[in-house]
């Protein structure tokens, strides 16, 4: 399905689908649990148009809080989180890999349908939202079928923390404890997180047409 309009986003395709965690491969967590991030990575012209976007919002605020996508913060759709232990990636890695064989969710297209705003202390987090298809839906409840086994809880020290020494945002690790039974299934809301700034005009859906 495809969607026209003046502005910065369009049809959003997704290329691949990639197991983030915050210790695999790159950064390590000191803990022998970590958070999961099972997401889609979105095409070229997803990237831009939330590129494109982010860069707005960081001429309007760039104090704390405030982030640029980038390499260190890559635009991304969250199909689901959890916290597992560290031994089971591999395991974790290859349950995950059979139900994208099966699923094949990067064959799918998913469309934008609005912005989102989110307000933090005078300013607002905002985001793109997408439909929330019967593919994704599935693909969805199956990911969280095989990795019940490997679920487990989590606190804050399962996230890599802040270089400066600041403590995670508050209440993340109670999120990604709680996504499966508060933000999945009839409560899930896919979205490409933007930026943090004072732009209400995100509170509304854009004026361009969306079909």
């Amino acid at each position: 399905m495809k969607m026209k309009q003046k502005s910065l986003i369009s049809t959003i395709g997704w290329l691949t689908l990639v197991v983030f965690a915050q210790s695999i491969k790159t950064v390590v967590a000191n803990s022998d649990i970590v958070a999961i991030d099972v997401l889609l990575d979105p095409d070229k012209n997803m990237l831009d148009s939330a590129k494109a976007y982010n860069k707005m919002m960081r001429k309007n605020y760039s104090g704390p809080g405030s982030f640029s996508l980038d390499d260190s913060y890559v635009p991304h759709l969250t199909v689901m989180q959890c916290h597992v232990k560290r031994a089971d990636h591999q395991s974790i890695y290859s349950a995950v890999s059979k139900v994208i064989k099966e699923e094949q969710p990067t064959k799918g297209n998913q469309t934008a349908r609005s912005f989102y705003y989110l307000p933090m202390g005078g300013l607002g987090l905002a985001g793109i939202t997408t439909d929330t298809t019967t593919q994704l839906m599935r693909f969805q409840s199956k990911l969280i079928e095989v990795m019940k086994p490997f679920i487990v809880v989590g606190t804050d020290a399962t996230f890599v923390q802040n270089e400066n020494g600041k403590p995670i945002t508050a209440g993340t690790s109670e999120y990604v404890n709680g996504f499966i039974s508060g933000y999945s299934g009839v409560n899930y809301n896919p979205h490409v997180t933007i930026g943090l700034a004072n732009l209400p005009q995100f509170k509304r859906k854009p004026k361009s047409k969306w079909t």
